[in-house]
């Protein structure tokens, strides 16, 4: 992407997390290579040498990184050998999904990965559940819809997501993503994304900044970021490992990547804020009480994962209510405590 344009797409950014005026300006962005991975892709799959580290079928061609062929039961990874300290980031990433299946007759996705273990194959997209950190999915093939259907069951058009679908979920080691029902019990929130068989480039952002989790997209071919996930009170420790991995199973697609590109972002803080950013150990979302669910005081629910005097409550905008509003109740263990 031209350094015109990604400035620009800084200033987007900007606005649509609200931080407008003179503070927008303040905010510097440095590429950071050790954790970014772009053409002509040098040393990546080296055994003993290279940034990054390849995994299953993953292959390495002239203008991308494919982590699976449009071929049923593959799977591929790639992850950075080097872990993530800096305390605000951006992670930019290039991609493409393409294969002869018609529209939901193609599968199954891919996930962009910040978590503390890396390289270990598994059953979410590719990687293993039960983990811990962050995992956006670009998911491109509705199983709950699906099996609905099989069932003869009748599909809600109240409770229905369209796929291809962009999610996010922050995971403290005790979650399973439902695969059935594609993430939603611990979605923190999402995007319909019609990403596949597109001629034109496709990107989305993820930023973590101030303990705000925000995900755009440019997939519409005019250069143009578009909202798609904003949650506040995100706690990701330090540490953590960058990775990208895909799956296929009876359907499949290609699953390319043409470039990972993260960004420091340097960001004034308060006094006050920097007394809330404090570090943590592990991976927490602040105060989550998810729309249509009820906190019942001294529940189950509530010892086991709260830490005593601290209540559910709201911290939400308009802007995320309407992300997060298609979550189910179980969702609430999103907010175990260290």
């Amino acid at each position: 992407m031209a350094a015109g344009r990604w400035r620009a797409g800084l200033a987007l950014l900007a606005v649509a997390l609200g931080l407008g005026g003179p503070r927008a300006e303040q905010m510097e962005e440095h590429l950071k290579r050790e954790h970014s991975l772009s053409k002509p892709y040098q040393g990546v799959g080296s055994a003993s040498a290279g940034l990054w580290e390849l995994q299953g079928n993953a292959i390495v061609m002239a203008q991308y990184i494919r982590l699976t062929p449009d071929v049923q039961s593959k799977w591929g990874a790639v992850w950075n050998r080097v872990p993530c300290y800096l305390r605000d980031w951006e992670m930019q990433v290039h991609f493409k999904i393409h294969g002869q299946g018609k529209k939901n007759l193609n599968g199954d996705g891919f996930a962009i990965w910040y978590t503390k273990d890396r390289m270990q194959q598994g059953p979410v997209f590719g990687s293993k559940d039960n983990f811990l950190g962050l995992g956006v999915f670009v998911d491109t093939y509705p199983n709950e819809e699906k099996q609905q259907e099989a069932q003869k069951r009748r599909y809600s058009p109240g409770n229905q997501r369209v796929f291809p679908y962009i999610s996010a979920m922050v995971n403290n080691g005790s979650l399973t993503y439902d695969h059935d029902r594609d993430g939603r019990p611990t979605e923190l929130g999402g995007c319909t994304a019609m990403v596949r068989n597109l001629n034109h480039d496709t990107f989305l952002v993820i930023r973590y900044v101030k303990r705000r989790l925000t995900v755009l997209i440019d997939i519409d071919g005019k250069q143009e970021w578009r909202d798609c996930i904003d949650v506040p009170g995100v706690r990701l420790p330090r540490g953590y490992y960058f990775g990208t991995s895909s799956v296929t199973g009876d359907l499949s697609d290609n699953h390319d990547i043409i470039s990972l590109k993260l960004y420091q972002l340097t960001v004034e803080r308060t006094p006050e804020e920097e007394r809330r950013d404090k570090e943590v150990y592990l991976p927490v979302v602040d105060n989550l009480k998810l729309p249509g669910t009820h906190e019942r005081p001294g529940s189950l629910l509530n010892r086991l994962l709260l830490p005593r005097g601290h209540r559910l409550r709201h911290r939400y905008r308009g802007h995320c209510v309407q992300q997060v509003a298609g979550a189910e109740p179980e969702a609430l263990l999103l907010t175990a405590a260290v």
